[in-house]
């Protein structure tokens, strides 16, 4: 029989609630997939893990810390599946998991636009101000992405070193594209891939756009779109973990006011497993290249 869920603690209900008046699930993009993946309700929840992806190292962290709860911002079952047996690698997590006693839960697409979210924590992380949604989404304050603007202008590559220092390192690091010396001001971003919004990037009339998974073909054309006008935007690229990571803490301070305002208390932590899937990077001599 499970244990009762005492007077002050949370039961998994309790933080699912929580986690979904911050993250409205109605928010999501048609095609993802959020909310409770694995996990009985009824369930105590003491210690949350946030984490970017749902990965078994991850797992094994949540394990050594003794968490009851991972909430992550990746789905771990985003495409329809037939089967979680134990011998695909997915379906040997959602095994552990259960073992383990730990329940999985996907804040994605939502968290992406909510206020609060991973636009506005990561424009908050490197300094972007009065900040208003790229594109609006159910009200003035939610959306997809951030268009705001930097305190004080500073040129392009000092910009690029104020993002780096801000997210965590990555085989990729931060690239930037456009004048190193031209100024930036007002500014863009969006967590995980942004390619797609480049119109609306254009439309908003900044100076520097700060996204990640920037493809060639698409950053190619809006920089010489660019060079054609104005110059601008500059294009400020981040690995996708990193661009998403800094939402974590803002999530975790959240969850834990929510529920203490409610008369219950849980523990957060973020999760200090590096999960970019990128390893390593090789220099390449210059001698012979252009």
């Amino acid at each position: 029989m499970d244990a009762p869920v005492t007077a002050s603690s949370a039961s998994l209900a309790d933080v699912v609630a929580a986690l979904e008046r911050r993250y409205p699930p109605g928010t999501a993009e048609p095609w993802d997939a959020v909310g409770l993946v694995v996990g009985d309700p009824v369930d105590e929840v003491r210690r949350v893990l946030l984490a970017v992806d749902p990965v078994a190292a991850v797992l094994d962290e949540a394990r050594e810390w003794g968490a009851d709860l991972v909430v992550t911002h990746h789905p771990l079952l985003l495409r329809g599946v037939h089967s979680v047996a134990a011998t695909s690698f997915k379906g040997a997590l959602v095994h552990g998991l259960v073992r383990s006693g730990i329940a999985l839960y996907a804040a994605h697409t939502n968290a992406d636009a909510a206020r609060g979210g991973v636009a506005d924590a990561l424009a908050e992380a490197i300094g972007v101000v009065d900040t208003v949604p790229l594109v609006a989404g159910a009200d003035e304050s939610t959306g997809i992405g951030r268009v705001g603007r930097l305190a004080e202008p500073t040129t392009l590559a000092a910009f690029a070193e104020r993002v780096a220092a801000a997210v965590p390192a990555t085989a990729q690091g931060v690239r930037f594209a456009g004048d190193p010396g031209g100024l930036v001001e007002r500014v863009a971003v969006v967590g995980g891939s942004g390619d797609s919004l480049f119109d609306d990037v254009c439309a908003a009339g900044v100076d520097a756009y700060v996204t990640a998974d920037l493809r060639h073909h698409p950053a190619s054309e809006l920089r010489e779109r660019a060079e054609f006008e104005d110059g601008r935007p500059y294009l400020v690229d981040l690995a996708h973990f990193a661009s998403e990571w800094p939402w974590l803490e803002h999530a975790a301070r959240a969850l834990e006011h929510d529920l203490a305002a409610r008369g219950t208390t849980v523990e957060t932590r973020v999760s200090t497993v590096r999960t970019d899937p990128w390893t390593g990077r090789a220099e390449n001599p210059s001698e012979g290249h252009p």
